[in-house]
């Protein structure tokens, strides 16, 4: 994208700091996009712009599949409607239609519509690395550099998480055609990781961290040795637990434990992880994954969509385990919807209202509070809050917006996530650089039609 100018600051009306709503505040940013002081507006502000309306933090999204943004809403047929197993043979198939040049435009279309919609930073949970017959492209990396080269054209923030995907089973099972291009061994899986940390390693936008498709794809063995590249470079890391009875089963076949209780008692699981969905999990294990300090990736729309099931959310929060919200398979974009599916699963198992408050006295509030710090920590990133040496990635409100009419503060959060949601959304502002002005992004016009011919050649 055409690089935008990092402002020195934005002048705030009304604004949602770490310690609580504010009026008349100054947020001043330097040169890197970070936030170097908060304090009251004076007479020497009066250059730096105002914001045109309530400001809150990004949010981070910490569970993206890209490329299954192409595939939204073409799973519903009935032949699909058996759940998760079903589903994933639509996905395989479009999976293994797309190149690297469709992949561009398909993550570049979701990340600006993602950052329309409040999110400032994805972590991409990345496993299609070779060609579709799994021969690996001429450069390294060719698919990861795409979605790296999508964040940079979009302006959103990247946790780029390439995935060691080496079996197609419990027990070391042998990919499926269909798997193919996802397969790495150990040591090409290093050799990525280190192509693409030397890649990015000047870009603080964009940094790599590890992840593993799930206990089904990699071997104990495998897993640890990619845990150990995680701690000796601090990264984080990221896997796919315990979505579904299916996969609960054959773990307990396979290594003679539940998934999130044998990752518990095998690995220093510590505030680095991040365990996407951990939806069927027993209460002791839901109390221990909370004690760990491991972030629960939830993507409560997918989830939804999957039939996967619902996470304990009461006995984890209250166990003070931290969560975060995710998009996955991008059914939804609007990260208020993944709070609201959250709250309201919780409701219609449970019969009253109100169960995720977080502590706080507003449900929406202490949802939305609760999902920016455990999306900070998944990915890695000094986000989620408004607050000195935290990046400046901003949030603008619409005050006209018909539904947030008469509100404030947090009485005006409760109804953007439990009513007005993403199309509230005004403004949005990553490390300083307003990347969504009234809505649009600088690059609608090129993105749109690069994803309708991707769109186009997939389909066809």
């Amino acid at each position: 994208m055409s690089e935008p100018t990092i402002e020195q600051g934005l002048r705030c009306s009304h604004v949602l700091l770490a310690d609580g709503w504010a009026s008349d505040q100054t947020v001043l940013f330097d040169p890197q996009g970070g936030i170097t002081g908060v304090s009251d507006t004076t007479d020497a502000d009066a250059a730096l712009p105002l914001a045109r309306g309530p400001v809150i933090p990004g949010m981070a999204n910490l569970h993206s599949h890209a490329f299954q943004y192409a595939m939204a809403g073409l799973a519903e047929k009935t032949e699909s409607a058996g759940g998760f197993w079903s589903w994933r043979d639509v996905m395989y198939r479009i999976a293994n239609r797309i190149d690297p040049d469709s992949f561009v435009a398909i993550a570049a279309q979701l990340y600006a519509d993602m950052l329309r919609q409040g999110y400032t930073a994805v972590g991409e949970f990345h496993y299609l690395h070779h060609a579709p017959d799994g021969r690996p492209y001429d450069a390294p990396g060719t698919m990861s550099l795409a979605a790296i080269d999508a964040a940079r054209r979009t302006g959103i923030a990247l946790t780029h998480l390439p995935v060691l995907y080496a079996h197609g089973g419990f027990g070391g099972e042998p990919p499926g055609e269909d798997q193919r291009r996802f397969i790495h061994d150990v040591d090409g899986y290093a050799q990525l990781i280190d192509t693409l940390s030397g890649s990015v390693a000047d870009d603080p936008d964009i940094r790599i961290g590890i992840a593993a498709h799930s206990l089904r794809a990699v071997t104990p063995d495998q897993l640890a040795e990619a845990a150990g590249i995680a701690k000796a470079t601090e990264m984080p890391v990221h896997i796919h637990v315990a979505e579904q009875p299916k996969e609960v089963a054959d773990c307990m076949a396979n290594l003679g434990a539940r998934p999130v209780a044998w990752l518990l008692d095998n690995y220093a699981v510590d505030d680095r992880w991040c365990m996407v969905h951990a939806t069927h999990m027993t209460p002791d294990e839901t109390v221990a994954l909370a004690k760990s300090g491991a972030v629960a990736g939830l993507c409560p729309t997918t989830e939804a969509n999957l039939g996967d099931g619902i996470f304990d959310a009461p006995r984890f929060l209250d166990s003070g385990g931290a969560f975060g919200i995710g998009t996955d398979s991008h059914i939804s974009l609007d990260p208020t919807q993944e709070l609201r599916l959250l709250e309201y699963g919780q409701r219609l198992t449970q019969g009253r209202r109100g169960i995720l408050g977080c502590g706080h006295a507003h449900t929406g509030t202490g949802l939305y509070l609760a999902a920016l710090s455990g999306g900070a920590r998944a990915l890695g990133r000094n986000m989620g809050a408004i607050a000195v040496g935290h990046r400046a990635d901003l949030v603008v409100l619409d005050p006209d917006h018909p539904l947030l009419a008469g509100r404030s503060r947090d009485v005006l959060l409760d109804s953007f996530v439990f009513s007005a949601g993403a199309s509230a959304v005004k403004d949005v502002i990553v490390a300083g650089r307003k990347v969504i002005d009234g809505g649009a992004h600088a690059e609608d016009a090129a993105l749109k039609p690069a994803f309708q011919d991707a769109m186009e050649t997939i389909s066809g």
